[in-house]
């Protein structure tokens, strides 16, 4: 048997229910993991209390990424054998795959066998945050050496994995957070500059940064009545890439702003990158070049024990968290 977290009904974190399962054998090209290691992500709670881009089908598990030891390997896997020690890109469904537990099954081409340097609470703290923002920075946005980007949610996991990404590229990574509260953090984390939207004028201080010009890409997980103000803070020709949505607010198009810059504002999930073949192949040799190196490296904010999902569910939505929130098992 396995001990997994499963939820039958939408809601907050008490509705997750550690349960026991029968133990799932691996299918035709997947792996079996016993899990040392949980990342946690908002994108979790959202499944859990819904609204979400995919809906659970009860009892549902969840779970994107994990990081432990393969125990089985179905039919036609190459490259991993029973033993390694590996963790998981997030798959394409996390209704039908979740690593919250102490057993997973997962695509087999979704598991890499991580830097031995890692420990297992970094090794299951790196691929939701680096692949996100790989796609977005890199694959999308084309960012370039010397180029402002704004960054907002900038303290969350994938926010500070985009400000070491644009670092590694030589860009200049703009941190935008709420208040002055988390700046010193941040800079010491990497920021170029940090704007605090709800203390300042978003839009006076990145013209003032960039001379006028303003920023041609812009990384945005909040949308809401933000996204009006990023649009106002951007270049001719720019790009805001939407990949969340943490305003519980209605999110007005800035329509003006678009027509008078020519603005594109696209949607984005990190799905863009896994389900192509050759892009996750370039976003795996990217992200691990950049741990290898020492570019990357995943900024662990706190670390709960499994009986305490609940409670670390509950500190996933406060928004205390300075980077990546782990369940260790």
């Amino acid at each position: 048997m396995a001990r997994v977290v499963r939820f039958h009904e939408l809601g907050g974190p008490e509705v997750l229910k550690i349960e026991e399962v029968p133990l799932r054998e691996p299918g035709p090209d997947e792996v079996a993991i016993t899990i040392k290691a949980i990342g946690l992500n908002r994108a979790e709670s959202m499944f859990r209390s819904g609204p979400y881009v995919e809906s659970p089908e009860f009892p549902a598990r969840l779970g994107y990424e994990g990081a432990g030891v393969v125990s089985a390997i179905g039919t036609g896997v190459t490259g991993i054998q029973v033993g390694d020690a590996v963790s998981v890109i997030p798959p394409l469904s996390i209704t039908r795959w979740g690593s919250y537990g102490d057993s997973a099954v997962f695509p087999a081409n979704v598991v890499v066998k991580h830097p031995a340097s890692l420990s297992w609470i970094e090794a299951a703290a790196i691929w939701m945050q680096y692949v996100t923002a790989f796609g977005a920075l890199v694959e999308i946005a084309r960012l370039s050496r010397g180029e402002p980007v704004l960054i907002t949610a900038a303290s969350s996991s994938v926010g500070l994995a985009a400000i070491q990404m644009a670092n590694l590229i030589g860009a200049r990574p703009i941190a935008v957070t709420r208040t002055h509260a988390k700046a010193s953090a941040l800079r010491a984390a990497g920021a170029a500059e940090v704007i605090a939207f709800e203390q300042e004028d978003l839009v006076e201080r990145v013209a003032a940064i960039t001379g006028g010009g303003g920023v041609r890409v812009v990384f945005d997980p909040i949308a809401g009545p933000l996204l009006v103000r990023l649009a106002e803070a951007t270049s001719q020709n720019g790009i805001i890439i939407e990949y969340g949505a943490l305003s519980t607010e209605p999110t007005p198009f800035p329509l003006f702003p678009v027509l008078a810059k020519d603005l594109t504002i696209r949607g984005y999930q990190y799905k863009e990158v896994v389900r192509d073949d050759a892009a996750r192949d370039r976003a795996k040799r990217f992200i691990l070049d950049g741990l290898a190196s020492g570019g990357l490296k995943p900024i662990i904010d706190k670390v709960f024990a499994f009986d305490q999902i609940v409670d670390a569910h509950r500190y996933l939505e406060s928004n205390q968290q300075f980077g990546k929130i782990v369940v260790t098992v």
